[in-house]
């Protein structure tokens, strides 16, 4: 089975990237897997005819626009772009240092800018598009541990949501995915890093912290292939979902977001209706 439809999936040399790269080409599409180590993406997935390989760190802009160009004259156009390489910077606020708030958002936030800055002339040129932004549960609601990541996936919501009403009238879609607990790569020694300014107070709470995050590695109950397959399926829509909530976890803790947020708007409404302009009052004075 063949389809004219073209992929292009950062961070496809491992976890999550590379069951999206693997359900494209399973499905028929052709696909630029990026990654900075083009060798192991490469070793990764193997060789395909509809398969192109293209170097790719998504903190260098000159790498997005490279990759983009050689899968243009490679392919001629790109359909659908998976923003999904990123970095988990975990720690307490105070305990992170700038810099490594700074490479958490660099990677997660601001990689993601340079790698739809270089597809967006395709797209609208084409005048079509599918741009799919993986966030986190982390994106929905802050988590203790969690201040930079979730800084990075808060940021990458605002400006998919933003981006949706600038580029909607050249005919391209966004959708935004706010995976739960899925056995990716995210939590291994390679993709995380701890905080590195340790300070006495949150020691205790730190310990814990970091035993329940090394714990989870491995032991997430999403299956990454099943969630690949779900973005193929979604793709494929004429009208793709501005929002995907992927699992059972992120969606039960996305309900307890609304109903939170319902329950304080409803606690302080007279207040917050309280503040207008009273305009008789005004002329009076």
């Amino acid at each position: 089975m063949k389809n004219s439809k073209v992929w292009f999936i950062t961070g496809a040399g491992r976890g999550m990237g590379l069951d999206i790269a693997k359900a494209a080409l399973a499905a028929g599409y052709k696909v630029i897997a990026t990654g900075r180590n083009t060798d192991k993406v490469a070793k990764a997935l193997g060789k395909a005819e509809e398969l192109m390989v293209a170097k790719l760190d998504v903190t260098k802009p000159a790498d997005a626009e490279a990759s983009v160009k050689a899968a243009v004259e490679g392919f001629g156009r790109i359909d659908v772009l998976v923003n999904n390489a990123a970095s988990f910077y975990a720690g307490y606020f105070e305990e992170l240092t700038p810099e490594q708030v700074e490479r958490q958002l660099s990677a997660s936030l601001f990689g993601p800018m340079n790698v739809t800055r270089a597809v967006l002339p395709v797209m609208r040129k084409q005048r079509s598009g599918l741009i799919i932004s993986i966030s986190s549960s982390a994106g929905l609601a802050g988590f203790e541990f969690c201040s930079a990541y979730s800084a990075s996936k808060f940021g990458l919501e605002g400006w998919m949501q933003s981006l949706q009403g600038e580029i909607a009238p050249f005919g391209i879609h966004t959708t935004i995915v706010n995976p739960g607990f899925f056995r990716t790569k995210l939590l291994t020694e390679e993709s995380t890093n701890y905080a590195e300014h340790p300070i006495e107070d949150y020691s205790e709470r730190r310990a814990q912290q970091m035993q329940f995050w090394k714990a989870q590695n491995g032991k997430q109950s999403g299956d990454p292939a099943k969630l690949a397959q779900a973005l193929i399926k979604i793709a494929s829509q004429k009208e793709p979902p501005r929002r995907f909530i992927a699992g059972a976890d992120s969606i039960g803790l996305a309900e307890q977001v609304v109903t939170t947020l319902q329950q304080q708007i409803n606690a302080y409404r007279d207040l917050s209706t309280s503040l207008a302009y009273e305009e008789e009052a005004i002329r009076a004075d």
